[in-house]
């Protein structure tokens, strides 16, 4: 069966996209300075730079799982193992498919409503968004001039709008809003409206921390603490290059390279990361070869550990498929050699 249109028409784009940004990153590269930049750097700096991106995805794991009703709160290693799922699928398939495979995998894992899950995945997604602005509305003053950080400060006001709107309907009219979103999908095959009042009243626990101020004040936290450590992970590589900008650098090269992440690309946002650290890093001087050699390196610290640890959640995600319906066996068989040895009996 042939993938709908849409989704056609997305994985062309993110790949006309990806190619385009391949060739304006390598454009006038000097790929003997890259190489040397590679070869030359002080690789000891890896360790800190793979121990805060760990500590980034800890924080992280953390961040989604409290987001969660209290009463519908999945198993905190349930909900660490699908997150890991999610990065694995974003690194080997295009547009963004693995927040798609991270809800689904909490649902078979813990029976967690998708939509709930979703709804949840939406706000981890604004409160990125809200507080990488933040930061680099605090860091302004230290960093150089900057013309896209105009558009990310539009786009952060964007996102606190759409946040305060949210906040102030859920709060208003409770889950009527959504219902109202939800209801033309009724309009398709085998849709009841149980069933869009069930999704409504899911999403509505899902977003529940955006008109909860304990939890998200402590959202914010782990968010803001998570994009710290990231840039600390690449400010350590920064170190290891001995490239200029310290931390204000790192701190665009994060804002740069997981905003660009919004538009569709190829699979682990190949040339688009790239791309991205370059500009970040033109802002401190860098020329283009030697922020190349860093760039390549960053991506594969953060892409191939990534894919290993993703790929073992997901063995043991089939693992805990398998397991329910080995035991329906084992039951079956069981009863049938009891069976048997009643009638031999």
């Amino acid at each position: 069966m042939r993938p709908p249109l849409a989704k056609r028409l997305v994985v062309l784009a993110g790949l006309f996209f990806s190619l385009v940004l391949v060739v304006l990153a390598l454009w006038g590269i000097d790929w003997h300075a890259t190489w040397e930049g590679v070869r030359s750097s002080d690789y000891r700096y890896v360790l800190p730079t793979l121990g805060a991106l760990a500590l980034a995805i800890g924080v992280r794991t953390v961040r989604w799982w409290l987001l969660f009703a209290h009463e519908t709160r999945p198993p905190l290693r349930s909900v660490g193992n699908a997150l890991l799922i999610g990065y694995f699928f974003n690194d080997i398939l295009p547009a963004r498919t693995g927040e798609v495979a991270r809800v689904v995998a909490l649902h078979q894992q813990a029976k967690t409503s998708r939509v709930e899950a979703l709804a949840t995945a939406t706000a981890e997604r604004m409160y990125d968004v809200l507080v990488l602005v933040a930061l680099v509305l605090i860091a302004a003053p230290f960093l150089p001039e900057v013309t896209w950080l105009r558009a990310v400060i539009i786009l952060g006001a964007a996102v606190a709008v759409v946040v305060v709107v949210t906040i102030a309907l859920l709060g208003r009219f409770s889950g009527a809003p959504i219902r109202l979103l939800l209801r033309p999908l009724q309009w398709l095959p085998h849709v009841s409206p149980e069933w869009t009042e069930r999704a409504s009243s899911h999403a509505v626990r899902g977003l529940a921390s955006l008109r909860r101020p304990k939890v998200a004040a402590v959202a914010i936290v782990l968010t803001t603490v998570s994009w710290l450590l990231m840039a600390v992970s690449a400010w350590a590589l920064l170190v290891g290059f001995n490239l200029p900008g310290g931390f204000g650098a790192a701190l665009l090269v994060v804002v740069a390279t997981h905003l660009i992440e919004i538009l569709p690309s190829l699979p682990a946002s190949v040339g688009a990361f790239e791309a991205a650290t370059i500009v970040a890093l033109s802002a401190y001087g860098v020329d283009r070869s030697s922020a190349l050699s860093y760039a390549l390196v960053l991506h594969m610290i953060y892409l191939v550990p990534l894919l290993v640890a993703g790929y073992a959640a997901l063995h043991r995600h089939a693992i805990h498929l398998a397991r329910p319906s080995v035991l329906v066996l084992g039951s079956a068989e069981e009863s049938l050699r009891q069976s048997e040895v009643e009638r031999n009996g």
